[in-house]
């Protein structure tokens, strides 16, 4: 996932040869969201069995979830799961991304769709530091030994 930090859209439009090869991989053109497909096409190319979708709630089956702020956590969250931020106007998870480092206070994370400010329409690939309480949920795909 980090060795994709720096993969910036063509030309702001949800466009670019690597954006398409996310979308492609959740079968979406170009010009769609892509923060869900990036997180799909990641553990795709690390052989992890994933929703294939682009469409940020698709990511957390309940059988996948090991936090959601309104839970008592039973599984801390580890680098490669995947979180998501709830849009109440959308009355669901709309951005996802990767955790990288899931520390006291805050959560290091690798994003796609998203930029310096954090938004979740951003134009590339970036490494942020969010706030945990402005995690929503975290799904886990990665099996921990």
């Amino acid at each position: 996932m980090t060795l994709e930090i720096g993969v910036r859209e063509k030309t702001g439009k949800n466009d670019g040869v690597r954006v398409e090869t996310y979308l492609h991989y959740v079968s979406l053109g170009k010009g769609n969201p892509w923060c869900a497909s990036f997180v799909c096409w990641i553990y795709g190319q690390s052989g992890i069995a994933n929703p294939r979708s682009g469409h940020c709630p698709d990511l957390f089956p309940s059988k996948k979830v090991i936090y959601k702020r309104t839970v008592k956590i039973n599984n801390e969250p580890q680098q490669g799961d995947v979180w998501g931020l709830y849009f109440p106007e959308k009355r669901r998870v709309a951005h996802v991304g990767f955790i990288d480092q899931w520390q006291n206070k805050y959560v290091i994370t690798v994003e796609g769709n998203t930029n310096e400010a954090g938004s979740r329409d951003g134009d590339g690939v970036y490494r942020k530091r969010r706030p945990i309480k402005s995690i929503y949920i975290v799904a886990s795909y990665i099996d921990k030994k």
